[in-house]
């Protein structure tokens, strides 16, 4: 048994009520359940109760176990003091301890819900959660109404849009509401394609775009500070473009006294790494960007459409780094400069994230829509989560429906937290 079954039992009173009681007699009649409390203290609020013939409002705490309110020891937590009734799956202690009471020693009533609610809503729950597959739902899935899919796909791309906007915000929150600084780290941080995202990031932090921007009419300079900066600019080297850099960033770092921040060639990884994806090349095509953009968070927020968008991203690093992927290491073959499946991922997880905090920031409902036209006008992305979707049946169009998919499996799924999905949810319910 989990205590996610037993929120969802109490949420939506799948239970027998015949003859409700407290373990220590008192009668109750449930009123309003309360409303899911997903921050701290309990685990719903704002309920309403008969018991004993007396209205009570407040809170309504579960556990699987009695004694698990001592064992968390919520007695001594004041966010507990407006509990009115404790809902366990089984009751552990003597009906009449009185140990379980709130801080001011008020006694607080039991509820156990096991033997009420129907074994066939427990063996389904149990069928979902023991199910080894990476979707537990996916046996199931002809059972599942189209509607019921639909409705959760929308859940989960607005999740999606709410959580990675919350990590904009944080970065703004950072930056002191300077939103080109936090459009320049969150950019650089998605160059880092996830495997060196962070590194990415903390080099922008470390190189504030106040101080790059000064140079980013001269593309040597804007490469020096940016590799430089890297670490990759430590070596002797034989070419000269190399050395020119080197001594670029040499003035520039004691200028703006930068080395005490500067990052180590070991912070960025490079195993099983195709080499077009080689650190070394994504912060020659920054350079570049920033080169051709000068500024970046209102071109952002200008684009209307993504065609205009992605004549902003569409750069090619300078001469040098279309013949080398590392420094002094020359190429075979010509190095290509930002694809069009980088510039997609750009938009779908920079450009739009940016919009909608934006939008939600200053209250602008039109940015949002931005974001969402953005998302349409994309193609769907491609990788082993839609996959599974798509095996599946699940129609996966554009890029709001790729992104509403990997959210639902990443956040819901994988966790198998299938009881607060509306698909997991349809298959458990009664009838």
């Amino acid at each position: 048994m989990q205590e996610s079954f037993l929120a969802y039992v109490w949420q939506f009173q799948y239970f027998d009520k015949h003859q409700l009681a407290a373990t220590s007699g008192e009668s109750l009649q449930v009123i309003v359940p309360g409303r899911r409390n997903t921050d701290s203290g309990a685990d719903f609020a704002e309920a309403s109760l008969l018991i004993d013939g007396v209205r009570w409002f407040g809170a309504v705490e579960l556990h699987l176990r009695t004694s698990d309110w001592l064992r968390h020891a919520h007695e001594q937590d004041r966010a507990y003091d407006q509990v009115v009734l404790h809902v366990v799956w089984q009751h552990d202690l003597p009906p009449t301890d009185a140990r379980i009471r709130r801080g001011d020693g008020t006694p607080i009533p039991v509820l156990a819900l096991q033997g009420r609610v129907d074994p066939l809503l427990v063996e389904k729950f149990h069928l979902l959660q023991a199910n080894p597959s990476d979707i537990a739902c996916a046996p199931q899935w002809a059972q599942v109404r189209p509607v019921t899919a639909l409705s959760m796909l929308d859940k989960s791309l607005i999740r999606r849009l709410e959580r990675k906007a919350g990590e904009i915000t944080g970065l703004l929150a950072l930056n002191k509401g300077d939103w080109e600084e936090t459009a320049y780290q969150a950019l650089a941080k998605n160059f880092g394609f996830k495997v060196n995202s962070e590194a990415f990031l903390r080099l922008a932090q470390a190189l504030p775009f106040k101080i790059l921007r000064k140079y980013a009419d001269n593309l040597l300079a804007t490469e020096a500070l940016l590799l430089g900066q890297a670490g990759w600019l430590e070596a002797s080297f034989a070419d000269q473009h190399l050395r020119a850099l080197q001594v670029e960033h040499r003035f520039l770092a004691h200028k703006y006294e930068l080395i005490p921040a500067q990052l180590k060639t070991h912070e960025w990884k490079l195993l099983r790494m195709r080499p077009a994806n080689f650190p070394t090349v994504r912060l020659a095509q920054f350079a570049a960007l920033i080169h051709q953009c000068k500024n970046l968070f209102a071109p952002f927020m200008a684009s209307e459409d993504f065609a205009q968008l992605g004549q902003l991203l569409a750069v090619d690093q300078s001469d040098y780094w279309q013949h080398h992927y590392l420094p002094d290491q020359p190429s075979p073959t010509t190095v290509a400069g930002l694809g069009q499946s980088s510039i997609e991922n750009i938009v779908i997880n920079t450009i739009v994230p940016l919009l909608v905090a934006y939008s939600m920031q200053k209250d602008e409902p039109k940015y949002m829509e931005r974001a969402m036209h953005f998302l349409e006008q994309l193609p769907a992305e491609t990788n082993n989560i839609t996959k599974k979707w798509r095996i599946l049946g699940l129609p996966i169009r554009h890029a709001s429906d790729s992104q509403a998919v990997i959210e639902l499996f990443n956040q819901f799924c994988t966790p198998k937290r299938c009881l607060d999905c509306n698909i997991g949810a349809s298959l458990v319910r009664p009838g």
